[in-house]
């Protein structure tokens, strides 16, 4: 039913001892003719205020989210230390439905939502030292603010399987990092995530520690650690940054109370 016609067809007798005036509004008025001055005066502002209303509960369009994992393409160079940045977004990729089919910005890049979040999953295909060249690209032209960009990468300082995020921070030596880095203007104010892979033994150089694969041991407990990443990432998407650093920097402990 119209507002005004509602509003019309109800009596209101004691309309003038309602408000405090010292005369009455209309002599003698009928409620019909006072209910039809309110609404000419006011239908469009009842209408404005009612269309105002509808825009603001409209949830608001959220931003993507860039989830890159650095490594080196070619089947040369799967399954080895230097590509779990790869391995861990496949992982997302797998668990999130979300397929990593087409080439864009030199990577490897897929589109989906996690929970109600877009993301762009990316594997630049540039090479370990290069990666910076595709994820500048792909930060630039969707316009991703750097609180936004989560760079997942392989790290020698850490525990093998271990997990470590963070909100930002220098690239540790890591070349990849060096090159993200440089390509966002020498600003290093964006999350990562770092997979340990150990130290190589004795005397080895640490350049074909990276490039070497895992033992079968190795395999089954770096695919733990992908679980826990892909649970990892989806706390960060969906419940914020500091929740999913507590899951993920604390986890060693909590394993240790179980």
């Amino acid at each position: 039913m119209n507002l005004c016609a509602s509003l019309s067809s109800t009596s209101f007798p004691n309309w003038n001892r309602c408000f405090r005036f010292s005369k009455p509004l209309i002599s003698s008025p009928s409620s019909c003719s006072i209910m039809s001055l309110f609404c000419s005066k006011n239908s469009s502002a009842i209408a404005a205020s009612i269309t105002t209303d509808a825009m603001s509960t409209e949830p608001k369009k959220k931003d993507p989210w860039l989830i890159v994992g650095l490594g080196n393409p070619g089947k040369k160079y799967a399954g080895t230390r230097h590509n779990v940045g790869f391995e861990m977004v496949d992982a997302i990729a797998e668990a999130e439905g979300i397929p990593i089919s087409s080439v864009s910005f030199k990577a490897l890049f897929g589109k989906g939502i996690i929970g109600d979040v877009p993301v762009i999953l990316a594997k630049p295909q540039t090479f370990m030292n290069s990666s910076g060249e595709s994820v500048g690209a792909i930060v630039s032209y969707y316009k991703i603010p750097l609180k936004q960009v989560l760079v997942i990468f392989d790290d020698l300082d850490l525990p093998f399987a271990k997990l470590r995020l963070l909100p930002k921070g220098g690239h540790g030596g890591q070349n990849g990092m060096k090159s993200v880095i440089s390509h966002f203007k020498g600003s290093s104010d964006f999350p990562r995530l770092r997979i340990g892979i150990g130290r190589p033994p004795g005397k080895m150089d640490p350049v074909s520690f990276v490039l070497r694969p895992f033992t079968k041991q190795e395999r089954e407990e770096l695919d733990f650690t992908f679980q826990k990443g892909v649970e990892a990432v989806r706390i960060l998407l969906l419940e914020g940054f500091n929740k999913s650093a507590t899951f993920v920097n604390t986890a060693k402990k909590i394993e240790q109370l179980g």
